[in-house]
């Protein structure tokens, strides 16, 4: 018990906030901030700015991100969980279009989860406007 403790307290807060997210979500976005409140955990999260590989030989400039989701989730210790969302949009220098990650493509093209595989399906609901 000691050990296992141990191990717990020496891990920074990113791995141990890893542990109640879908596996998988880290490869795309990062911890901005997590709070706590009576109505429960906020846990937010950014897309990367690694653009999606599908636009691989266009020349992409992140042009920040879309309004931010909110995404319910599995509940942590009997408390609602929440997941607010900032997706990252780029444009293509030759077009001048907006481009983004294609949730769809990325679920084709890898293993994952079934919570994960949820988690994607739920986020791209919400269509990306061209702002």
């Amino acid at each position: 018990l000691i050990l296992c403790c141990r191990i717990i307290y020496f891990m920074d807060s990113t791995s141990l906030i890893s542990m109640f997210l879908p596996d998988g979500i880290l490869d795309y976005f990062e911890i901005t901030n997590v709070l706590k409140s009576e109505e429960g955990f906020k846990i937010y999260l950014s897309e990367k700015n690694s653009p999606p590989a599908e636009f691989a030989p266009a020349k992409l400039t992140s042009k920040g991100f879309f309004d931010e989701i909110t995404v319910q989730d599995f509940p942590i210790r009997d408390m609602k969980s929440y997941l607010h969302i900032k997706r990252r949009r780029w444009i293509n220098e030759s077009t001048g279009d907006i481009v983004y990650r294609n949730w769809n493509m990325v679920a084709k093209g890898t293993r994952m989860t079934h919570e994960f595989a949820s988690f994607l399906k739920e986020i791209a609901r919400y269509k990306a406007s061209k702002r």
